[in-house]
C-alpha cells in the first residue's frame, strides 16, 4: 500500500442538509495537501477495498441516533469513532462526539484541545461538530461540593431524610463522616450516565441530529450499560427500606403521642432518578435509535474479546449489528515475510469472526492498515472515507 498526499474538491464536503445550522468551513481547500513523500501530488489512495458498512442507512433520517463504538484497548475506537463523527457532520448532522474513556485520546485524535468537560467546537466540517471530553476530576471535585450542603454533610442529610439520620451521625461521631463524602467507585460510568441524561433533557443538546461515543475499553463500556438497571434496582430496594423504616418509626411515635414530618425530599428524588434511570436504559436498548459498534483488529485475543463483548451486549439487549475489523494489511504484489506471515495470522483470525456464534451474524466491515498517522480533520475524513461506506 501507498499513501501518496492528499486532495479534495472543496464542493464534495457542502451539505445540502437543512440541519446545517452555522456557517463552517474547512480549514483546508483543494489546493491544500498533505504531503508524505517527495514525488508529484495525487489524490490519497489506498490500494485495498474495504467493505461496505451502509452508511446510507446511518445517514438517513433527521430523528437523533446514536452510535457507541466500544471494543478492547488499542484497537482504533478513537479514529473510528472520530471519523464517523466527521462523516456524519459532512453530510449535513450536526453532531456530537463524546469520549467516555478515562483516559481520553480524543484531543490526540482532532489535533485539538478538548478538555475541559464543556462542548469544544472542531474546526473543519461544514455542519457542526462538537467534541466533549468527560472530566472525571472536575465532576469529582463537584461531587465533593455537593455532598457540603448549608456546612453540613449533603449526604448525612440524604440519610436523615431516609430516617437514618442516627446511623450518620454516630458515623460522625466515630470520625468516619468523610466516607460518606467520597466519591464512589465507578464514578466514571455514573458521569457517563448523567451526561446521556443531559443529552436526553437538556435544551444545550437538542440541535445534535448524531451523538457518537467513543467508550472506554471493554470492561468500563460493559459497566456503563449495566449501571442504569444496577441502579433501578437498588434504587427500588431503598425505595422499600425506606417505606419500612418510615412505617415503624411512625408506629412508635404514635405510641407515645408524637406526631413526625413526613420529608418526602429524599424519595422523591431517588424516584426522580429511578426513573430517569429507565429512560437510559430504555435508551441503550432501543434498535430505532441505537446502535453499539464493535471494533476489533484481525488477531485471536482481540477477536475472542469482541465475542464475550457481543454476547454481554445481547444479554444486555443493547443493539449491536456492526463489526469493524481495523488494521487490515491491504494487498500486496509483493510481500517480505513478515508480511507474508502477518497476512496468514490476519486471515486464521478473520476466519474465526466467520465461524463465531457471536460475530458472524454481524455485518462486517473490514478497514485497512494505513501507513500514516490519523490525526486531525483532513486525516479523519480521509480514514471516514474508506471505512464508512
Amino acid at each position: 500500500m501507498e499513501v501518496v498526499g492528499y486532495g479534495h474538491s472543496s464542493n464534495s464536503l457542502r451539505p445540502s442538509h437543512p440541519l446545517s445550522l452555522f456557517n463552517f468551513r474547512p480549514t483546508f481547500s483543494s489546493a491544500t495537501f498533505i504531503s508524505f513523500k517527495k514525488q508529484p501530488i495525487k489524490c490519497l489512495q489506498v490500494r485495498a477495498v474495504a467493505s461496505p458498512a451502509g452508511f446510507d442507512e446511518m445517514v438517513s433520517g433527521t430523528e437523533r441516533k446514536y452510535y457507541m463504538l466500544g471494543g478492547k484497548g488499542g484497537v482504533g475506537k478513537t479514529s473510528c469513532a472520530a471519523s464517523l463523527a466527521v462523516k456524519f457532520a459532512n453530510n449535513g448532522h450536526p453532531t456530537l462526539v463524546v469520549s467516555t474513556d478515562p483516559a481520553h485520546s480524543l484531543s490526540d485524535s482532532f489535533a485539538q484541545d478538548l478538555t475541559g468537560g464543556t462542548l469544544v467546537p472542531v474546526e473543519g466540517p461544514y455542519s457542526p461538530l462538537f467534541a466533549l471530553e468527560l472530566n472525571p476530576e472536575k465532576a469529582k471535585e463537584e461531587f465533593r461540593s455537593a455532598t457540603q450542603i448549608s456546612g453540613g454533610s449533603g449526604i448525612k442529610d440524604f440519610m436523615d431524610g431516609m430516617g437514618l439520620g442516627v446511623l450518620a451521625e454516630q458515623l460522625g461521631e466515630l470520625k468516619l463522616g468523610e466516607l460518606l463524602d467520597t466519591p464512589p467507585p465507578g464514578l466514571d460510568e455514573a458521569i457517563a450516565i448523567s451526561k446521556v441524561m443531559q443529552f436526553l433533557e437538556s435544551q444545550e443538546y437538542n440541535m445534535f441530529t448524531r451523538i457518537v461515543f467513543d467508550t472506554a475499553p471493554t470492561g468500563h463500556t460493559l459497566r456503563l450499560l449495566s449501571l442504569p438497571d444496577f441502579l433501578d434496582k437498588s434504587i427500588g430496594k431503598l425505595l422499600k427500606l425506606r417505606q419500612k423504616i418510615a412505617s415503624a418509626t411512625s408506629a412508635i411515635k404514635s405510641v407515645f403521642g408524637q406526631e413526625g414530618t413526613p420529608k418526602p425530599d429524599a424519595a422523591d428524588k431517588l424516584e426522580r432518578l429511578r426513573e430517569r434511570m429507565i429512560k437510559v436504559r430504555e435508551l441503550f436498548r432501543d434498535t430505532t435509535s441505537t446502535e453499539f459498534i464493535i471494533v476489533t483488529i484481525p488477531t485471536v485475543m482481540a477477536i475472542s474479546e469482541s465475542s464475550r463483548l457481543c454476547a454481554s451486549l445481547k444479554v444486555e439487549d443493547v443493539p449491536v449489528k456492526r463489526l469493524i475489523a481495523n488494521q487490515i494489511l491491504p494487498p500486496s504484489a509483493s510481500d517480505c515475510k513478515f508480511c507474508a506471515m502477518k497476512r496468514k495470522d490476519q486471515s486464521r483470525a478473520l476466519d474465526m469472526i466467520q465461524n463465531d456464534p457471536e460475530l458472524s451474524s454481524l455485518m462486517l466491515v473490514q478497514a485497512p492498515l494505513v501507513d500514516v498517522e490519523i490525526r486531525g480533520v483532513p486525516a479523519l475524513q480521509f480514514l471516514g472515507d474508506i471505512v464508512w461506506k
